[in-house]
């Protein structure tokens, strides 16, 4: 039986660890070559390239790239179509995200999220709109904070460059349609990442867990699998969406 995704290239931006790790093995064992992109993390990276290409499935490459650079991003699409001949998924799964109360704010806080999760992606969109293929997938990561109504003062200035990248999908998903490209973005809540726990302590991290109706944080191989679905040439219908995947963290 051959693979749903088998013969497409993805690329998978900041996928050395944590969810865009999971991402790029889930759409390697569904037949894709990937690009593992990193900045810092090369043994990271090549661990799970080597992962990959042992599992026999897709291929996998890792490509350094700093996502917090458009002459970055643009250059991890050329090297990627480069390497592989052609681009037909394209995950924007990058991020930032240091939260700070209104009174701790600067500009350089709220320029630097909004370059990291708003402006190189848009424009590694620009840079894969002439390489990507008919039927091709576009993803952002939002993020359920736009949803949820307990959001914490805090998150203000990420919420913000979320509720963006929801705009942008929307929009995005008009453009690139007619060449049958679908634009769509993922919104998970909590996930048990390094990200997520960076500074938080047990009591917290309990306290969002219980905020779940099945009282867990979820791990990062259950984000996966609906990215590997809506890469399928069965999901083409499904365009211009934000897609929550949180177990009801925001319900």
């Amino acid at each position: 039986m051959s693979l749903p995704l088998a013969g497409k290239v993805a690329v998978v931006t900041g996928s050395s660890r944590n969810i865009g790790a999971a991402i790029a093995k889930r759409l390697a064992d569904d037949g894709a070559h990937v690009v593992v992109n990193y900045n810092g993390s090369k043994d990271a990276a090549d661990e799970l390239v080597q992962n990959i290409e042992e599992e026999g499935n897709g291929k996998a490459v890792a490509i350094q790239g700093d996502v917090s650079s458009l002459e970055d991003g643009r250059r991890l699409i050329e090297q990627a179509v480069e390497h592989y001949g052609r681009l037909d998924i394209l995950v924007l799964n990058a991020g930032l995200m240091h939260n700070l109360p209104l009174d701790a704010i600067t500009e350089n806080h709220f320029d630097e999220h909004f370059n990291i999760n708003v402006k190189v992606p848009l424009f590694m969109v620009k840079a894969a709109s002439k390489h990507l293929q008919a039927g091709g997938r576009v993803f952002f990561f939002s993020s359920s904070t736009t949803r949820f109504s307990g959001v914490p003062p805090s998150y203000l200035v990420y919420t913000a460059t979320k509720g963006a990248i929801e705009q942008m999908t929307r929009v995005l998903a008009k453009d690139l349609g007619a060449r049958g490209i679908t634009v769509n973005a993922i919104g998970p809540g909590p996930v048990d990442t390094d990200l997520f726990r960076n500074g938080k302590s047990e009591q917290l991290i309990s306290f969002f867990a219980n905020l779940h109706p099945q009282k867990r944080i979820p791990q990062t191989e259950e984000i996966a699998p609906i990215v590997a679905f809506l890469s399928r040439d069965e999901a083409g219908w499904i365009n211009g969406q934000t897609i929550f995947v949180n177990g009801g963290y925001s319900v």
